[in-house]
């Protein structure tokens, strides 16, 4: 059973009742006649051969209340995209795949920063972008929502939950992120568990209470990858293309939005994906690049509210996480204790160190380059640089459908 506590700025919506499906299900199929919702799934072809993915189209294909669901397809060949639509087409709702490495959406691309806009490189960043992108192009949503096709535990339920704060017009949200936790035996989450929580405290209590701060302080999961938004939400946001795009986001919607109109909701009693090596001796890969990337992340969006760092700053900021980390990881351990998990105390420590040493990084590379990749812009910005873009961009997708 989940509690009730409300925390932060931003409204918490638990599960309290696990046998409601069906009932959410109906008004959701009710309120999407006139909020209809397009379902996005950022995929890599190396995916269709998961069993996760399976799963989650076994899942899809008794929603009701999708107009359409998205496919973003990561890198492949015109014989992978084609073996992609085709997998997807079991999918009884209208399903439109995008190509993102096919020829016309590359001539998208080059079109955009011809245009003098920066994209950035490739990545999810960049694939979920080019979604909204198409999107708002059909003129027919209101309601974007957004997951990985990773989930191992995947269930409509998750989904419903996902859509609905933003779907029902008398809660009226403009985002809502999704929440979970995330056990086997063990705990998971490490980077969320063991980094972005106790850096976000270590800063509150060296900057103290800025909004910016604390308002990233209320999500209980900050690093989900599952959230809805409204289409309108979506033609204004900018976002990071690299691992700091969940925490980018965040600060997006911070900046676009009404902190009564953002809300966090709980979608799985525990959420299963593929976890990524902690790789401690090489930054360019695994958790230490995501958590460098988070961290770079956090540490702009910081500066462009106004909080100025030195090396002292980040010199304190170092000592203070590595203490927070510390307490918090005693937490954990006690926690496993009392649900009888297993916890190895030297794997979460080398974690904390190593994260030290990713807060090192980020804070010298922004040192050095305070401003660093520009964030992929908002469509409202790209729709003034070229008008037609969006006409463009659905011929482009559709004619690849088509062929």
């Amino acid at each position: 059973m989940s509690d009730l506590y409300q925390s932060g700025l931003i409204a918490t919506l638990h599960n309290l009742n696990k046998r409601n499906l069906d009932k959410i299900e109906a008004e959701l199929l009710w309120y999407s006649q006139d909020r209809p919702i397009a379902l996005i799934l950022p995929s890599l072809f190396a995916e269709l051969s998961g069993e996760a993915l399976k799963g989650i189209i076994e899942q899809l294909t008794e929603v009701k209340y999708l107009k359409e669901i998205v496919i973003t397809l990561g890198p492949c060949t015109k014989e992978e995209f084609l073996f992609a639509r085709d997998f997807f087409s079991v999918l009884p709702q209208k399903k439109t795949i995008i190509w993102n490495s096919g020829k016309r959406i590359s001539e998208i691309y080059r079109a955009i920063e011809d245009s003098g806009l920066k994209l950035g490189d490739a990545g999810k960043g960049m694939s979920a972008w080019i979604a909204y992108g198409y999107v708002l192009s059909r003129k027919e949503f209101r309601v974007i929502t957004l997951h990985d096709c990773d989930i191992i535990t995947y269930s409509r339920e998750l989904l419903a939950r996902l859509c609905y704060p933003v779907t029902n017009p008398n809660l009226d949200y403009d985002f809502c992120k999704g929440y979970y936790s995330r056990v086997t035996d063990r705990m998971h989450g490490r980077v969320t568990r063991l980094l972005v929580i106790p850096l976000v405290r270590a800063l509150i209590k060296i900057v103290g209470h800025l909004p910016m701060l604390v308002y990233f302080d209320s999500f209980r999961y900050p690093l989900a990858g599952e959230f809805s938004m409204s289409t309108e939400l979506a033609r204004v946001m900018r976002i990071p293309g690299d691992w700091g795009l969940e925490v980018g986001v965040l600060a997006e919607v911070y900046r676009n939005s009404a902190l009564r109109r953002i809300c966090q909701v709980d979608i799985a009693e525990n959420y299963e994906h593929k976890h990524q090596e902690l790789s401690p001796d090489d930054a360019s890969k695994g958790l230490m690049k995501m958590g460098i990337d988070i961290c770079k992340s956090i540490f702009r969006t910081l500066a462009s509210e106004g909080v100025v760092f030195t090396s002292g700053f980040f010199q304190t900021l170092v000592a203070t996480y590595v203490r927070t980390a510390q307490d918090h990881l005693k937490r954990y351990e006690d926690d496993a204790a009392i649900n009888s998990l297993v916890f190895d105390r030297h794997m979460e420590s080398l974690a904390v160190e190593s994260f030290k040493e990713g807060i090192k990084i980020a804070s010298e590379i922004i040192t050095e380059d305070p401003l660093g990749v520009p964030l992929i812009p908002g469509w409202d910005r790209v729709a003034s640089a070229i008008p037609d873009i969006f006409g463009h961009l659905k011929e482009a997708v559709e004619e690849d459908n088509n062929e």
